[in-house]
């Protein structure tokens, strides 16, 4: 989840000049303790034996090093040392994660991230290269072509999967199940996100998936409902929303789809340091959707704006939420423009539910659980297809009070239930969802609460 934001012209600069730039990283963390003597020395001290090493590296390193390669690979240590979703983005990344939110680029199609210090896949993104290939939600990429991955970051990650299309690329993946690595050869595509996918399940009961919280979400989302109404021939009786394996995107994306369902109150609220990041998001008067019953499946790929979603209709009891636990990124990355277009991805805030409801490194626990049918309950113990923000390391763990600490080790969860498959199931309209198990059960649920209401009456 992130929000675009802005940098000054001297801490941009800062980039191109060693002084200034070892001051510039170090004066965002520490701004409250230079009031205090000893800590503003320790700072410094700091800031010194920075600037030492990157001299004897430049006079005495084997061969001569540029200093922009160095002043980078310091900042991205130091990102690195704070959280998963922190990270520095060199121009041409920059440039890319701009067109990501756009929903069109050149790739494979795979949402990941760093688990153990191994390149694990979040979730493949639908219709993608990397999809049809048969790439799952927990697979680890020991090598890209001959590249092992061990240590390599995701920006180096993301830029050796990137390339043009009709270009080859070969994925070795180790999977729980196999006795050793497999190569999976992909050829690149154009990458073209669709946000918003709708059909009508049945008369009267419209189902409606989101794979990815872009730009263009909320503008979708109501021309898909509004057609659904069209094809109804009239109001639906139901909705089942469907945000499983939904990576995340646009905060205020997340915030404008749940407005659409929510009468009023609040939709979200986030809590940081800075005066910037302590934000609150109401429901807006006017153009609401009607109050029929809706459904909204997450699984362990439902992470950050798809959590905002359900967490927020969870809390308004304006809808049930069913599936399996969802991934718990409870975090808001800011954008921020540096002066050589380059960009910092920085964690800046925590959001929470309308009931205060911090999901980092917990997950949106389902009303109803509901599993995928396809495989026994024996293979759940086995398996573990779904990575969550708790086990990435140095993510937060947010205590009764609020208050983070970063134990990977403890978590308030019982044992995962995790989703698996021996095949890739599909979550497409246009594909047989009467196939999907945990589309039928929600159908199933909006049909007994249509038949109870009338009961009722």
């Amino acid at each position: 989840m992130f929000r675009k934001g802005s940098v000054g012209r001297r801490a941009a600069t800062a980039v191109f000049l060693i002084s200034i730039v070892t001051l510039a990283l170090f004066i965002g963390f520490s701004s409250r303790s230079f009031v205090d003597a000893k800590a503003k020395g320790s700072d410094y001290e700091s800031i010194e034996l920075f600037t030492d090493v990157m001299a004897i590296v430049k006079k005495s390193y084997v061969e001569e090093v540029d200093t922009k390669k160095l002043v980078y690979g310091a900042i991205n240590g130091m990102l690195s040392s704070l959280d998963p979703h922190s990270s520095f983005m060199p121009p041409d990344v920059y440039k890319e994660m701009k067109i990501d939110t756009k929903g069109t680029f050149g790739g494979l199609g795979i949402e990941i991230t760093i688990k153990d210090g191994i390149l694990t896949v979040i979730s493949p993104i639908e219709d993608s290269p990397a999809y049809k290939a048969g790439i799952k939600s927990g697979d680890q990429i020991f090598k890209i072509d001959d590249k092992f991955t061990k240590d390599m970051n995701i920006n180096d990650a993301v830029k050796r999967m990137r390339g043009a299309k009709g270009t080859r690329v070969v994925l070795t993946i180790m999977r729980e199940g196999f006795d050793k690595p497999k190569e999976f050869p992909l050829v690149r595509d154009i990458i073209q996100i669709r946000s918003v996918r709708y059909t009508l399940l049945d008369k009267g009961y419209g189902y409606l998936r989101i794979a990815q919280f872009q730009e263009k979400t909320d503008d979708d989302l109501g021309k898909a409902l509004k057609t659904l109404q069209d094809e109804n021939r009239g109001p639906i009786s139901g909705l089942v929303l469907d945000v499983r394996n939904d990576p995340g995107g646009l905060l205020d994306q997340a915030v404008k789809v749940a407005d659409h369902f929510i009468e009023s109150g609040m939709i979200v609220y986030t809590e940081g340091r800075e005066k910037d990041s302590k934000m609150q998001f109401t429901a807006k008067n006017g153009g609401k959707e009607p109050s029929y019953p809706i459904v909204v499946l997450i699984n362990g790929g439902s992470a950050s704006a798809s959590e905002i979603v359900a967490g927020a209709l969870q809390d308004h009891k304006r809808a049930i939420v069913m599936g399996t636990q969802s991934f718990g990124k409870g975090s808001v990355q800011t954008i921020i423009p540096l002066a050589d277009d380059s960009g910092l991805r920085l964690t800046t805030a925590r959001y929470f539910t309308p009931n205060g409801r911090s999901i980092q490194a917990k997950g949106i626990t389902p009303d109803i659980v509901v599993e995928q049918m396809e495989l026994s309950k024996d293979s759940d113990k086995k398996d573990g297809l779904h990575i969550r923000e708790k086990d990435l390391e140095n993510h937060f763990e947010v205590g009764d009070k609020g208050v983070s600490t970063k134990d990977p080790k403890k978590s308030d969860l019982p044992e995962d239930k995790k989703e698996k498959s021996d095949k890739t199931s599909s979550l497409r309209p246009e594909d047989n969802l009467k196939n999907d198990y945990q589309v039928m059960r929600a159908l199933d649920l909006l049909k007994g609460w249509d038949i109870l209401k009338k009961l009722g009456k």
